[in-house]
C-alpha cells in the first residue's frame, strides 16, 4: 500500500501529522480523495474542527519521519521529526516542503465505517516536485514509499510492467 502523511490543523495554531495507508481517489472531476481515520486519533479531531487536511506524498528519504508520524501519537511527536512545514496556498493546514507532492483538501463528506470514519476531501490546490512527476505520471526513481507490514516499507523498482 502506498503511504501518505495526513497534515491537519492550522499552521497558525495547532498541527498534527499522521501516517495513513488508507487513502484513495474517489473522483477525478472534481478531484476527490478519501482518507480513513479512527475517531480516537488527534488528527481526526483536527480534521473535524478545521474541515481541511493536506495529503502529503512522502519519499523514501522521509522514512524516519513517516515512522514517527505513524507510530507515535499527538502533536508532541512533531518535535522529533525533521520535516519543514510551510503555509499552504488554500487551506489552513501546512504543507510539507520535503514531500514529493502535497494535495490541499477541503472536507466535503464524512461517513462512518466500523472503527474508522472516511473523510472525503476535494483537492483545492496542489504542488509537486518536478523531479517526481512527468506528464502526470510518477517517476519511479523519485523514491515513492509503500508500506508492506508493521515496520517494513519498500520503494518501487525502475521496471514498468504493462499487460
Amino acid at each position: 500500500m502506498r503511504t501518505y502523511l495526513i497534515v491537519s490543523g492550522s499552521i497558525d495554531d495547532e498541527v498534527n501529522i499522521m501516517a495513513a495507508d488508507w487513502v484513495t481517489v474517489v473522483s477525478a472531476k472534481p478531484l476527490l480523495l478519501a482518507v480513513a481515520i479512527a475517531p480516537s486519533r488527534y488528527t481526526y479531531k483536527l480534521v473535524e474542527r478545521y474541515g481541511e487536511l493536506v495529503v502529503s506524498v512522502p519519499s523514501v528519504n522521509m522514512l524516519r519521519d513517516v515512522w514517527i508520524a505513524g507510530s507515535e501519537h499527538g502533536p508532541e511527536k512533531l518535535s522529533r521529526m525533521s520535516l519543514t512545514m510551510r503555509k499552504a496556498s488554500k487551506v489552513k493546514a501546512p504543507i510539507i516542503e520535503e514531500a514529493l507532492a502535497n494535495l490541499e483538501c477541503r472536507v466535503v463528506d464524512k461517513r462512518s465505517y466500523g472503527d474508522h470514519d472516511l473523510f472525503v476531501g476535494e483537492v483545492v490546490a496542489y504542488n509537486y516536485k518536478q523531479e517526481a512527476f512527468r506528464n502526470n505520471e510518477p517517476i519511479i526513481k523519485a523514491g515513492f514509499l509503500s508500506h508492506i507490514a508493521w515496520n517494513k516499507f519498500v520503494t518501487f523498482k525502475e521496471e514498468v510492467i504493462t499487460p
